[in-house]
């Protein structure tokens, strides 16, 4: 069986969110200075040794993160109809980011790891 690569690139974002409904503090309004992290498998490696760029990966997550950089994620369309938990912002960012990294040549987003605190977060990946 062929051996799959995993590179990853981490990043993060500073914005505030609500959890509506929550029985408690995180209720009201407040921030975060997120962390991200991302992983990407890939199959095959260049001529280089490379399987992808370091540079693209973080190219895609800078432009997916820039529009929730210092927003209000409740007011953002993603998070209208659910709350902006670690758990939905993975999935959010899993779904953007493989929309733009994924391709035939077998390179695809397998994770997404986003922190609200270095000591808590969540994953998200698809099966």
């Amino acid at each position: 069986m062929p051996g799959v690569y995993e590179v990853y690139v981490k990043s993060h974002f500073s914005a505030a969110h609500c959890l509506q409904g929550y029985p408690g503090d995180c209720s009201r309004i407040h921030g975060h200075n997120w962390i991200v992290e991302v992983f990407v498998q890939c199959r095959e490696l260049n001529e280089l040794g490379i399987g992808i760029d370091f540079g693209d990966i973080k190219k895609a997550v800078k432009e997916v993160l820039s529009k929730m950089d210092h927003c209000d994620l409740n007011e953002l369309a993603p998070f209208q109809k659910v709350n902006p938990t670690s758990e939905n912002i993975a999935r959010y960012l899993h779904g953007e980011l493989s929309r733009i990294i994924n391709n035939s040549m077998g390179i695809k987003v397998s994770r997404v790891k986003v922190s609200e605190t270095p000591g808590a977060g969540a994953f998200y990946w698809e099966e």
